[in-house]
């Protein structure tokens, strides 16, 4: 018995080994025509076992290529599209850059950061003073769940002090919402009793 560990190693496992035996029979054909016949019928069947494939754009190009990959880019015949070099499949992509960027304080992020700058530039007024509250309360809630013990409103102002230059202050009779579990409460008052039945 021949196990499928001793045999020859698919090029695309997800079409199994008849499709792949199909192929190389096709490129043993010596007419050009029949091998032509012939690998128009194998990418017929490839379309009929995974009939969703039909819905993506480009369908029989996609069908086409994988062909070429099955045969390891060994089959000549008269391509309807141009076939993706070895080289170009095999490709590795080029590794992403990584933003690195200085923060300050890394707990609270480089968007406060940004936000920062701009809160500093806004002129003075209600809105300004709606968004430092905002602020201060989103600066407490990323002390608590960087470090519990870490967490002090005073710590808060400081650093609201220092990103916008003193310029963005809090009103001395601001409250600062309570956070419990790493997050703003969205209701405040007692809660509901529940009523028995």
């Amino acid at each position: 018995m021949t196990y499928n560990t001793q045999r020859e190693k698919l090029h695309l496992p997800e079409y199994g080994r008849t499709i792949q035996e199909m192929v190389d029979i096709c490129m043993l054909i010596e007419d050009r025509q029949e091998r032509q016949a012939c690998a128009e019928t194998i990418v017929g069947i490839m379309a009929n076992m995974n009939p969703s494939v039909k819905q993506q754009p480009d369908y029989e190009h996609k069908l086409w290529d994988q062909l070429a990959m099955i045969s390891d880019y060994q089959l000549d015949i008269d391509w309807p599209f141009d076939v993706p070099k070895r080289e170009e499949i095999n490709a590795k992509p080029k590794p992403l850059k990584y933003p690195m960027q200085r923060i300050r304080y890394r707990h609270y992020g480089h968007l406060t950061e940004a936000f920062m700058k701009e809160l500093k530039e806004m002129p003075d007024g209600p809105d300004r003073e709606a968004l430092t509250g905002m602020m201060a309360n989103f600066m407490k809630r990323s002390l608590y769940n960087w470090n519990v013990d870490a967490m002090d409103e005073r710590k808060v102002e400081a650093d609201l002090d220092y990103y916008t230059d003193g310029r963005a202050r809090l009103p001395e009779n601001f409250q600062y919402a309570p956070v419990s579990g790493g997050h703003m409460p969205t209701t405040t008052g007692k809660k509901k009793k529940k009523r028995k039945k």
